[in-house]
């Protein structure tokens, strides 16, 4: 697992110190090796401070810390013809022969602005990635945007890191997250996007439900398959609900083993829920319980990790904290999760509301612009909280196959028009298909932050200290981010 740096100095002047001060950012608690590189040198070590003294001079620098996950991770940066590259990713299916590194080196050889963009325009998986080349940094990032990627600039430089703190550190304090499908050509003039792949606003297609889930079931399978096949074994962060019942029993199909984890807080209904659903599908399940001082223990940390004071964002964060965290003391890297689900297939409540308007509404086009930007709504806030505990977070619906489908499928199959109607029914006859029990099946759909407890948790902790959550957390982020 790869964090990643890079960096132009927009006056010419050596960029090896602030690259290194970038990286002081990123998670190195974990790695393993580090790396700083220019077009001509290479030079990988064990800490920050071994770089610190490093012989390496460039006014264009790519820098990354890295821990291993699979066997064949290779440190990094890597030189490539006439470039320099880091990468953090998997490319999919998998090659059980050559490190992903590798295959990105051989694709991206040659004339690499070109070969960035058919890059991310023809190759699947989850991945971002920046290489330099003579006056100029070269970056991409995949369709679906699971990797977190984050880009700006200022007077003295531009940069790219795999978090916004690395560009803090540097004075860059205006942020942005880096366009999905897109590849960029940084240079001092700035940054230069060019779409290589989108997400298609499709028509909804005519099909029955059988069709379309035996279809959708022949996706998941395939994203399962491909997100296991070099593993012995994988977590599951596990509810006990529809999503996270069908990836567990997609996986255990997989013929490896699978665990599954739930943490919650005390009294919390969905763990009675997660030991059912557990015990039905034959699987081992861990899981542990919280009370308020751990969730205020937490909060500071899952701030520092996200980057953002968002109340939402924050009590989603923190039980899948102690998830990954768990996960990790159980020393299985890899983990699997649900996230997708309800904005492919319409899981949250109100697109419902918005069906029932007398016009209907315009359902589509909102499931379309979630499926769009879910990398900055969910996907970029779990994997940087994986990121922290060296746990690969492997996002089964999160694909640009199923997007694409699920976007064909028409309303009806996802909701029915009736006040208190359940929702994702596709997903459900997916379930059923699987001969998941109905109590799986027909569990209605409840946001993690309140089905663990975490969100009144929160109100609680603010109420004490006289302020809404919304303030408490701006509050929080402040006094992580002082100075920043």
């Amino acid at each position: 697992m790869t964090s990643i740096v890079a960096i132009l100095h927009k006056s010419c002047e050596n960029a090896a110190k602030t690259a290194v001060e970038m990286m002081k950012a990123l998670d190195t608690e974990r790695s393993e090796t580090c790396g700083i590189a220019s077009l001509e040198n290479v030079i990988t070590a064990r800490s920050l401070e071994t770089l610190k003294e490093s012989s390496v001079e460039s006014s264009i620098i790519v820098g990354c810390v890295s821990s291993t996950i699979l066997p064949n991770d290779k440190p990094q940066p890597l030189r490539l013809k006439n470039a320099t590259l880091v990468f953090d990713g998997r490319l999919y299916p998998a090659n059980t022969e050559k490190p992903d590194t590798d295959i990105a080196c051989n694709l991206l050889m040659k004339d690499h602005q070109d070969k960035s963009a058919a890059f991310v325009k023809n190759t699947n998986g989850d991945y971002v990635f920046a290489l330099i080349e003579p006056k100029k940094i070269v970056a991409g990032r995949d369709v679906m945007g699971v990797r977190p990627l984050y880009y700006g600039e200022n007077a003295v430089s531009v940069a790219l890191a795999s978090n916004r703190k690395a560009l803090w550190n540097i004075g860059i304090h205006e942020t942005h997250s880096f366009p999905p499908g897109n590849v960029a050509v940084v240079n001092t003039a700035g940054f230069k996007f060019i779409s290589a792949r989108t997400i298609s606003h499709s028509r909804p297609k005519q099909m029955t439900m059988q069709t379309a889930a035996t279809k959708l079931q022949a996706l998941l399978e395939c994203s399962v398959k491909e997100r296991t096949s070099t593993l012995k074994e994988v977590a599951v962060a596990f509810s006990g609900g529809l999503d996270s019942s069908i990836i567990a029993s997609l996986a255990k199909n997989t013929g490896i083993r699978v665990i599954l984890i739930h943490v919650g807080m005390k009294g919390a209904a969905e763990a009675e829920c997660a030991r059912q659903a557990a015990e039905t599908l034959e699987l081992p399940l861990y899981s542990a319980t919280r009370d308020d001082r751990d969730v205020e223990a937490a909060i500071g940390k899952v701030v520092n990790i996200i980057e953002e004071p968002d109340p939402i964002k924050l009590s989603i964060g923190i039980p899948f904290y102690w998830t990954a965290e768990k996960s990790a003391r159980m020393g299985c890297h890899v983990m699997l999760a649900g996230q997708g689900a309800d904005e492919l297939f319409g899981g949250y409540r109100r697109y419902l509301d918005e069906y029932l308007k007398r016009d209907g509404g315009n359902v589509q086009e909102t499931i379309y612009e979630d499926i769009r930007g879910m990398f900055e709504a969910n996907l970029e806030r779990d994997c940087k909280i994986c990121k922290h505990f060296n746990v690969e977070l492997r996002l089964p619906f999160a694909t640009h196959p199923l997007s694409d489908f699920a976007l064909k499928v028409p309303l009806k199959l996802k909701m029915e028009r009736e006040t208190g109607s359940l929702r994702k029914l596709v997903l459900r006859q997916v379930a059923r298909n699987l001969s998941l029990p109905e109590f799986i099946v027909n569990r209605p759909k409840k946001a993690i932050q309140y089905a663990t407890g975490v969100n009144e948790a929160i109100k609680r902790i603010a109420k004490r200290d006289r302020m809404s959550t919304t303030e408490y957390c701006r509050s929080m982020f402040h006094a992580v981010f002082e100075g920043s």
